[in-house]
């Protein structure tokens, strides 16, 4: 099934576009159908700074629903309290190939309330 040139343009990438540096790395997300990913990344070091998932013991007790926008602010929230204890504040954040919306929007939104500044 070919997609039409409006749809395939909205799920295009923003890997290509936005990276991430010392002062502001990048927030990068996943999200499986099951899981959602996301982890801050430093592109001009090539490394992982901060990582938070579903896949993780203590979100797995507190929901035993992993793929839903509840779970995925309480995701947001996790990873700014861990990114805040290493003095990230402000970060570019990165969609990848999905739509802000959903889950990806709630994710967003629950980092934002944990004090991360996009």
């Amino acid at each position: 099934m070919k997609l039409s040139k409006k749809i395939a343009r909205k799920r295009q990438s923003l890997r290509g576009l936005v990276k991430g540096t010392a002062e502001r790395p990048r927030l990068s997300v996943f999200r499986s159908n099951h899981h959602i990913y996301a982890q801050i990344i430093d592109d001009s070091s090539f490394k992982t700074l901060v990582a938070c998932s579903t896949v993780e013991l203590d979100i797995k007790k507190e929901n035993s629903n992993t793929a839903n926008c509840s779970t995925s602010h309480l995701i947001g929230k996790k990873l700014a309290e861990r990114s805040l204890e290493k003095n990230i504040k402000k970060i570019v954040f990165d969609r990848g190939p999905y739509i802000y919306h959903g889950r990806i929007k709630s994710l967003a939104e629950g980092a934002r309330a944990g004090g991360l500044e996009f």
